[in-house]
Parts: structure tokens; sequence; C-alpha cells
């Protein structure tokens, strides 16, 4: 089972045993961050610094000039990315006998969000999410497959994932997150992460809905989870119940729809722009009214569009059954699993862990994240996939 390891250029760059420390670990791949959103991430064994500070979501090469003159446009990373970041690492990496993919994050942008407030989400009660671009905005739309296209086909790489490829919502880790005061469960971070944009309402009406009425519906829904009155979880049943199953209905054909055409739009661009067998990924959520940077996907629509997913499976490999269901002979389904001890994963039992992953339908594993390991972590990798 082929194996990638999640890697940033500031991981690699100014540290010359890097890629081969990453090679060593067994993997036949690096899936290499080209455009990435704001972080704060610790580098352990780098030899200049022990924390790295990406400011803004940025591009990690020089954009080209598709970008001309366009207002919405991506970002430059600063100094902890100068240059061409990726195209640097990537050579290293390459030269250390890895096959270089691409991973490139698209719809969450906090920088896009505050310079271009008319791009970002609206809730029901009119609050902007920086965060989240509304997927159904027509310049936001065109700036996502644009941007798809240029951060994934770089120089060398053999293929890409794309990350946020649908909506984003409510749930972000963001600095110093204060969200968490009132359980919302699945179907209350649904109705918070409803956009109520110029392009939605227009949306809503299009399936026969008044969008100030489904505004109102949506705050009358989540008082009494406010006041800690009523759950608000029990998957699509719970949102049904709180909004009501015709308007749950029609929100949801909106909201589906919007994001498979971008989706379909995206990896057209990247097919077109692509040598021949690039292979074209999407991190995915087997629940299409999820959000997040897993995107909430169709598994049969997805896997007629792209060739495979990236699943997430730290704690079980049950979100990859429903994609087995739908997977055709060469349909790429990755499990991703976190190896950082701190951040919840499990080197210790990886082995393990990737045995269930192949047994519920995976064909290749992902680990998150060669960088932010510790050498205690690494190690476990190096066992168990030595024992594959």
């Amino acid at each position: 089972m082929k194996a990638s390891a999640f890697v940033y250029p500031w991981d690699v760059n100014g540290d010359p045993g890097a890629a081969r420390t990453v090679a060593d670990l067994g993997v036949e791949q690096v899936t290499l961050a080209a455009a990435y959103h704001s972080t704060r991430a610790l580098t352990p064994r780098h030899p200049r610094h022990r924390v790295v500070t990406a400011e803004h979501a940025a591009v990690l090469y020089p954009p080209d000039d598709r970008w001309a003159g366009r207002g919405l446009r991506p970002y430059e990373a600063g100094a902890w990315a100068p240059g061409d970041a990726y195209g640097e690492a990537a050579a290293a990496l390459a030269d250390a006998g890895l096959e270089v993919h691409t991973w490139v994050v698209l719809a969450h942008n906090s920088r896009l969000g505050a310079e271009h407030p008319e791009t970002s989400v609206v809730n029901a009660y009119g609050d902007r999410y920086p965060w989240a671009p509304c997927v159904a905005r027509p310049a936001t739309r065109a700036y996502l497959v644009d941007l798809a296209a240029e951060a994934a086909v770089r120089p060398g790489a053999r293929g890409t994932e794309l990350e946020s490829l649908g909506w984003y919502g409510l749930a972000h880790l963001h600095a110093h997150d204060k969200t968490g005061g009132v359980g919302l469960g699945d179907a209350g971070q649904y109705l918070m992460s409803l956009c109520f944009c110029p392009d939605c309402r227009a949306g809503y009406g299009g399936q026969g809905l008044d969008p100030g009425e489904l505004a109102a519906a949506v705050r009358e829904a989540l008082e009494p989870v406010w006041r800690g009155t009523a759950p608000s979880d029990g998957g699509w049943a719970g949102v049904e119940k709180l909004l009501g199953e015709t308007r749950a209905h029609a929100t949801r054909v909106w909201r589906d729809a919007t994001a498979r055409s971008l989706q379909e739009a995206a990896v057209g661009a990247v097919r077109a722009a692509a040598p021949d067998g690039f292979q074209v990924l999407l991190h995915a959520d087997p629940v299409s009214y999820h959000c997040g940077a897993n995107a909430g996907v169709d598994p049969a629509h997805i896997l007629g569009v792209a060739d495979g997913v990236v699943v997430p499976c730290t704690g079980g490999p049950e979100l990859l059954a429903p994609f087995a269901e739908h997977a055709r002979e060469g349909t790429v389904l990755a499990a991703n699993l976190t190896i950082v001890s701190g951040m919840g994963g499990s080197p210790r039992t990886l082995a393990a862990d990737l045995a269930g992953a192949r047994a519920a339908g995976a064909t290749e594993l992902r680990l998150y994240h060669a960088g932010l390991a510790s050498d205690a972590d690494l190690e476990g990798v190096r066992s168990a996939l030595a024992a594959r």
C-alpha cells in the first residue's frame, strides 16, 4: 500500500537532512503544501528555527500573470516561505527519491475575507465568517478554480490533493477560539453554516424558499439551542427537526449542487493544465452537508469526477465505507492517519490502524504530518511501514 507523508516547504528548506529523514520513513510519496492557510507550526528538527508562523493564507511559489488586474488574487507568502519555497523543497524531496504531489488549500482564507468581506459566508444573523469564502459567489468561484489549477500543477508534481474544495462554515480552528460554550452538534453546525449572501439568497429563492423567511426560521430553530433546552444533534434528522423537512431539503439541494459544480470546475481546470497521468484527489467527507477542510461530498458523484479521495481515519476507518461502495478499478481511497502524538495521533498503533483501513477499502495511506512529528513519533512510523 503506497504511503505519503504531508510536509510543509519550511520543514525542508534550510535543513539539509530533512528530505532524507522523510524518505527514510519508508514512504514513497510526499504531499507538499503549495497553497496553505495561516498557521503556527512546530519544526522539531530544523537547525534554524523551532516555530514557523504563517501569518495569512498564501501560495508558496511566485504566482503567474493570470492574476494581473484581478481584484481577487492569491497572496504571496512572507518570510516564512520566501521566493519559490515550494519549488525548492520539491526539488530536495525529489532528489531523495520521493514522488512529489501538491497540497492545495482552497476555500479557507481569513485574509481574503478580511480584505474582501463580500466573499465571505454570512449566517442567518448577519455575521460574516472571514475564514470561509462563499463558494456560490461567481467571483469567488472563478478565483478558486484558477487557484486550483495554478497551485496544483507545479513543475515536477505527479498529482495533487485539493483541500477545502466545498463549503466552509462555522467550525474553524481559529486563534483562541471561544465558540464551544454551547454544544451545537451536527444540526446546529449546519444551521450556523447556512449562508445568506445575495447569491445564496437567490439560490434559496430558486428552490421555492423566501430567503428572509428562511433566515428567520433558522434563528427561531436555534433559540432553544442557545437556551440549552433542546439538543441539536441527530445528524440530518436533527436538521429536519429544527428547520422542517421541506426547508431543510431545499437548502441542501442548493448547497449540494453548488459544491458539486465547483468541484467539477476545479478538477476540470486542474486536468486541463496538467500532464497526462496527473492524479487529482480531494480531501473529503462522505456526508455532503458537512463543512470544512474535508469537504462534504456525495461519494458516487465525486468518484466520477476525481481520481479518488483522502479520508480522515484517525479514530477509525468508518468514513471509508461509503466511498468503497462506489470505488471502481483504479480509484484511490487514501486513509489519512494522524501520526503526531500531541495532536491526537497514535503512531504506536499505526500498523493496526493501517490494517483496519485496508480492510475498510483503503488503497493508499496518508500520514499527517512528518514535519510536525517528534523523533519518537517518526520512529513509530518507520517501524509500522517496515512491517507492511
